[in-house]
């Protein structure tokens, strides 16, 4: 059923449910609105400040004795479904590690952890978490340390997710690495010859080198989506803070192969220059420290680095054209993607394999002349 509903989607430049989301306008709910929320469903009396979001409407709640919470209005085209799924994901988080940075539940005062809130017919879920201090990753000075740090939360995200099921998690995604050769019909709307022909390229090493691997490969749920926006690091003065204080955004989980988490957070840890994966590999290495890799993941890592940044040039192109009133917003990050991609381009792929495998402390395959 999802891969006809998906392509239907692609061909007629309708609306899945993601595009739908992203189309939707968010919750119009007030300060006052959020605060009468606040007290009515959670028994909380705080004022509230609005925090930026993309699709939902977001609010910190400043409670009278200073704990701050979060109050998260979903977009009402979410399906309840997918809410639920993210939800008792989330729930599922706190309970497996207590101590892992992730933003906690508070339970309404019925004991549910969503309201179902109706206005103008439609259902939209309330939520209510605490509220996590740091600043944004993208804000602050890269360090090997806080790469470190960054693979070894993941891991640990990870690792508390390990047999963690849901109904609703195999939902369709446009961000989904597992079906990137479906947005193939989607490069038509890349105007630059020369980028056309990479993006196919690239498309092609997909559809080659990891296609084919993915039925094989540990599948479980996923982030799906840890980009420097969604991750907080402490509040310290001074270059390269390290301490990781929250992951934060839920909304692109899904089941997928596991080893789909690292690529995505690798994607945005890349060195440039002559040593693209350096950074990278920083990151990797602290991730296997905590949650081991097969070799097989190791290998196919590059190839995955690579299909997150064709993935994120074929969709923010495609809706630049949809949208070329907002097109200035829409590429924000177009441009870096494509400077991985080709930076990815002139680097082999066993040389990029050899790295990812140095950093893991397994053994270097030798290079084709080498064999005798």
């Amino acid at each position: 059923m999802f891969p006809n509903r998906f392509d239907r989607y692609l061909k007629e430049n309708g609306a899945t449910v993601e595009n739908t989301l992203l189309s939707t306008q968010a919750p119009q709910l007030s300060l006052h609105d959020a605060q009468e929320l606040a007290q009515e469903i959670y028994g909380i009396g705080a004022r509230a400040t609005s925090l930026t979001s993309e699709r939902d409407q977001n609010f910190r709640l400043q409670a009278s004795d200073g704990t701050s919470y979060v109050l998260k209005v979903s977009n009402p085209a979410e399906p309840r479904d997918v809410t639920g799924f993210q939800t008792l994901a989330q729930r599922h988080l706190m309970q497996a590690d207590a101590a892992l940075a992730v933003p906690q539940l508070i339970p309404a005062l019925d004991g549910d952890d969503i309201h179902w809130l109706e206005d103008d017919g439609r259902m939209r879920a309330v939520r209510m978490m605490s509220f996590l201090p740091g600043v944004p990753l993208y804000k602050t000075a890269r360090s090997s340390g806080q790469r470190r740090q960054l693979g070894a939360t993941l891991a640990r995200f990870d690792l508390a997710l390990r047999g963690f099921s849901h109904p609703a998690a195999h939902h369709e995604l446009l961000w989904d690495i597992q079906h990137a050769q479906r947005l193939r019909k989607l490069l038509v709307h890349i105007d630059d010859v020369a980028r056309l022909r990479l993006a196919h390229a690239w498309m092609d090493n997909f559809e080659t080198h990891v296609l084919p691997q993915l039925p094989s490969l540990r599948q479980q749920v996923i982030h799906n989506d840890l980009n420097p926006f969604n991750v907080l690091v402490a509040e310290e003065s001074g270059p390269g803070t390290e301490h990781i204080t929250a992951i934060l955004d839920f909304g692109d989980m899904v089941a997928a192969p596991l080893i789909n988490d690292l690529a995505i957070a690798c994607s945005y840890q890349l060195s440039g220059g002559h040593d693209p994966l350096g950074a990278a590999a920083e990151c990797v290495a602290a991730y296997h420290a905590v949650c081991p890799l097969t070799e097989q993941e190791v290998d196919i890592l590059f190839d995955l680095i690579a299909t997150r940044l064709l993935i994120t040039v074929a969709i923010t192109g495609w809706r630049a054209a949809l949208y070329p009133d907002n097109r200035a917003y829409i590429l924000r990050n177009n441009s870096l993607s494509w400077a991985g991609l080709e930076i990815f381009s002139g680097l082999p792929r066993m040389q990029a394999q050899q790295i990812l495998r140095t950093a893991c402390g397994f053994q270097v395959k030798p290079w084709p002349e080498q064999t005798s």
